[in-house]
């Protein structure tokens, strides 16, 4: 039986310690059986999906990764970075068992269990920064709180993983983000010939790829779910991210026009692929990262599990050296990556405003 919560809507206070310090997150929430959204979640009118102008057939590209080093195909997945920054794959070599049961086993598994074992992993009581069991994005800093649960978990080792990592969830994780590097991999080597980067090295790889980490996010279902957000619009610090969405969808995505939004619809199999600030960075502008930004449901539980490709937090970032050898004026700067992040996570969902950090 869910707990019982006295007068959410008014009591802040009581609010914050069921949601957080009691580790309840909004999954605790959704379950009391609530009538309306509490006044914490309620965003902002210009934050409302429903104030927004929605592109009811606008879709991003799909693209078919079975000959991935077709020169059609590469060029179109460069295209879509560019134009878009943002596209599906089907066909790809993530077996779908891993994709469609596994992963999503996995996540349903860890926030099934009782909120006293998940807060074990909580910012407060979590052995280690790397694993991380929280709720919204930086409750601290928002106006607004988001209706979203998540558990991240910053790979660094095998041996780390298995010592720290939620038993319940470990391997089928690891197993997923194994295997994801083979699509990965690809992806940058495309993303780099567009670039005419021909040889990822081992430097270079390190660069973009040096460090991962996936988060497990649960959105439960919301009384009011026109008044909130799962996600706000922001943009990725990442170099790329693989999302696997089920099939409820939730993801929007700013569309070429300004303020229009495209809905990112599940498709079965596939994964979502964005391109993240640092590859904006690195590609001086070439490839975009874009703004989302997830809507609640008010009918459905839903979960999504990206994997966050990036540099390691020692690495500077900026125009990769063979853009600027070519004459190329670079329009960012040099930053070390783990000034950006930081830069990130100390504040609310602001939109693109993190990449300025990085603007000369």
């Amino acid at each position: 039986m869910a707990p019982t919560l006295a007068d959410p809507f008014n009591d802040s206070s009581a609010l914050i310690d069921f949601v957080i310090n009691k580790g309840n997150g909004v999954k605790g929430l959704s379950e009391l059986g609530l009538k309306a959204l509490p006044k914490q979640y309620i965003q902002p009118l210009e934050e409302r999906m429903c104030m927004t102008n929605i592109v009811p057939q606008g879709s991003i590209p799909i693209i078919d990764m079975s000959k991935w080093e077709d020169p059609k195909v590469a060029k179109s997945i460069c295209d879509a970075a560019s134009e878009w920054g943002f596209f599906q794959i089907v066909n790809h070599d993530v077996p779908i068992e891993v994709l469609l049961e596994n992963v999503k086993d996995a996540t349903y598994n860890f926030f099934k269990m009782p909120v006293e074992v998940k807060n074990k992993y909580s910012k407060e009581h979590s052995s280690s920064n790397n694993v991380r069991f929280g709720t919204s994005f930086t409750p601290q800093a928002e106006k607004a709180v988001e209706w979203k649960d998540y558990l991240s978990l910053f790979y660094v080792s095998e041996e780390e993983a298995s010592a720290l990592w939620p038993s319940i969830c470990r391997e089928k994780v690891l197993d997923y983000m194994k295997k994801s590097e083979v699509v990965i991999k690809q992806l940058l080597q495309v993303l780099m010939k567009g670039l005419n980067v021909d040889e990822i090295d081992e430097a270079k790889e390190s660069l973009l790829m040096g460090s991962m980490r996936t988060n497990l996010n649960y959105y439960p279902k919301c009384p009011n779910p026109k008044l909130t957000v799962g996600v706000g619009r922001h943009s990725d610090v990442s170099t790329l991210i693989i999302l696997l969405q089920d099939e409820i969808g939730g993801p929007f995505v700013r569309g070429n026009e300004g303020d229009d939004w495209i809905h990112v619809p599940p498709i079965k199999g596939s994964l979502v692929i964005n391109v993240g600030d640092a590859l904006q960075i690195m590609s001086n502008g070439r490839y975009r990262s874009v703004e989302h930004r997830v809507v609640a449901n008010g009918s459905k539980n839903r979960i999504s599990v990206p994997i966050f490709v990036n540099a390691r937090p020692i690495d500077m970032i900026g125009p990769l050296p063979e853009l600027v050898a070519n004459g190329e004026k670079p329009i960012h700067k040099q930053v070390l990556y783990s000034d950006y992040v930081k830069h990130f996570f100390r504040k609310a969902h602001d939109g693109k405003k993190t990449v300025e950090f990085a603007e000369l």
